[in-house]
């Protein structure tokens, strides 16, 4: 993966992290409820994209950065939770929709790398955009926004595949 690709998934842990700490807030779960939210929204899609394409050790074992980040992320909310709280009605859902467009096509691309079929690579791409917050959702008991709105799984969908056409039709990467 890229120097540019490693940070901006970074970044989509971070912004998916902070909208199982916002989720855990409204829900008033303790620092580690947060914890948990946080962790699953933020690395849960990829973990089940690795856990079914057979790779091991998932991406985190290999490379725990990724829950340096997602502790930090939780500890800075919980300081900070007064100002996180308004960004979660105007940047969060951006942020939101910029990590779902980035976790797919990395979902999609990782499967592509490891020889998958292009329909599984969109929905490999697909999964690793949307699980992690159907996971969140589950463990907040409510229904998970991707089976409320159309057209978050649709945007997953559709951002995988423009990725898979494009990886077939030889686009540089």
């Amino acid at each position: 993966m890229s120097q540019v690709v490693y940070w901006l998934d970074m970044a989509g842990v971070v912004v998916f992290a902070l909208s199982g700490v916002v989720l855990a807030c409204r829900h008033r779960m303790d620092p580690f409820g947060m914890l948990v939210l946080a962790a699953v929204t933020g690395i849960g899609g990829g973990t089940l994209r690795d856990l079914v394409l057979g790779v091991r050790p998932v991406f985190w074992v290999s490379d725990p950065t990724y829950l340096w980040v997602i502790f930090a992320t939780v500890g800075l909310a919980m300081l900070g939770f007064h100002y996180i709280h308004r960004l979660s009605r105007g940047f969060l859902p951006v942020a939101d929709a910029f990590g779902l467009a980035l976790f797919s096509v990395i979902g999609a691309h990782k499967a592509l790398l490891l020889g998958s079929p292009g329909v599984v690579a969109v929905l490999m791409g697909m999964m690793t955009g949307v699980a992690g917050g159907m996971i969140r959702d589950v463990l907040a008991q409510r229904v998970p926004m991707v089976l409320r709105e159309e057209i978050y799984a649709t945007a997953a969908i559709a951002g995988g595949s423009v990725y898979v056409v494009l990886h077939t039709m030889g686009s540089p990467r």
